[in-house]
């Protein structure tokens, strides 16, 4: 099981992107599918994760109101649409699956992380 992030890039503090994550040979439809980032120097972190079969979507603190995750219907594509974004949204960013995802909070063991996507917010 292996997920792709892809449709990082550069932009300006208060700037959008929206990242994709698809799979190959399996459906994303009802698994779990979580965002992670990594900045420079720092830990892998838990962004958010969507769990459609239970109509859960949660967020970490720090990105909430800013960023969205949603599934793409019959694309086999989960997105993550960032807005407003700010210097230290700097990071490269993963997808994955098969974790815990709950309404208030999301599990730390997750499978198929593939090569991440690099977004870079300067001006």
């Amino acid at each position: 099981v292996q997920l792709q992030a892809s449709g990082g890039g550069l932009v300006q503090p208060g700037g959008s992107l929206r990242l994709s994550c698809r799979a190959s040979g399996f459906t994303l439809d009802w698994r779990p599918i979580a965002w992670f980032r990594q900045a420079p120097g720092k830990e892998r972190e838990g962004v958010g994760c969507i769990l459609s079969s239970g109509n859960i979507v949660y967020y970490v603190d720090s990105i909430k109101g800013r960023f969205t995750i949603s599934e793409g219907n019959g694309e086999n594509t989960v997105y993550l649409q960032m807005n407003s974004l700010q210097p230290e949204d700097t990071a490269v960013y993963y997808c994955a699956t098969d974790g815990l995802c709950q309404d208030n909070r999301m599990g730390t063991r997750w499978v198929g992380f593939g090569s991440g996507t690099q977004v870079t917010v300067s001006s």
